[in-house]
């Protein structure tokens, strides 16, 4: 089975096992967002295990 392309670009596997995707909101009305919230979004974040399981089932050479 093929890698989903897509998907590799979104994610990042980390040598422990656990999926990691960008935080959510960060692409626009930045402007009424305090500072604060926009700097911890900077990190990733880690998926829950249900998602992780459908985001596994597309990598499959991971």
């Amino acid at each position: 089975m093929k890698t989903r392309k897509s998907i590799i670009k979104r994610f990042k596997i980390t040598k422990t096992g656990k999926i990691l995707r960008r935080a959510t909101g960060l692409d626009h009305h930045r402007a009424k967002k305090s500072g604060n919230k926009i700097r911890k979004s900077r990190k990733r974040v880690k998926l829950s295990k249900a998602e992780a399981k459908v985001i596994r089932r597309l990598l499959p050479s991971r």
